[in-house]
């Protein structure tokens, strides 16, 4: 397993880093409701249909996967879910990036900091996953001690 996943999982156990993905995962799903325009900006320009549109699927969608990953009964899939989406929206960052090429200092660092920041987000959702599916504290293929 990757150093950075390995410690994120030493610190923060099951239940406690599932509500935190959780509670992460419903409030960017909330903005995108009650401040919808920055992530409207964001929509890769290639997709059909309308940014509003991407925007108003996309925080429903990570809602409901923040519910999934808040249920003990549906945490496994959730973190799946979680992962997947956290991967899918990876365009909308890399879209932010290149549109912020020319922006100021500040707000290129941000857009581009975004950018590595979505491998550890994928990694907690599939270690929340991994802890959800009986063993406490196993991943699936981490070798037993």
């Amino acid at each position: 397993m990757l150093p950075v996943i390995d410690r994120l999982h030493a610190k923060i156990s099951g239940n406690r880093s599932a509500l935190l993905l959780s509670g992460l995962l419903a409030g960017s799903g909330v903005l995108h409701f009650a401040v919808p325009g920055p992530y409207d900006s964001i929509v890769p320009k290639v997709l059909p249909g309308s940014p509003r549109a991407w925007t108003k699927v996309s925080g429903a969608v990570e809602l409901a996967v923040a519910a999934a990953v808040a249920l003990p009964q549906t945490r496994r899939v959730g973190g799946l879910a979680a992962a997947g989406l956290l991967a899918a929206v990876f365009p909308a960052n890399v879209q932010m990036a290149y549109d912020y090429r020319n922006a100021s200092p500040v707000k290129r660092a941000v857009a581009f900091g975004r950018l590595p920041l979505q491998a550890p987000l994928i990694g907690w959702a599939l270690v929340v996953r991994g802890r959800a599916s009986g063993a406490p504290g196993r991943v699936p293929g981490q070798a037993s001690e």
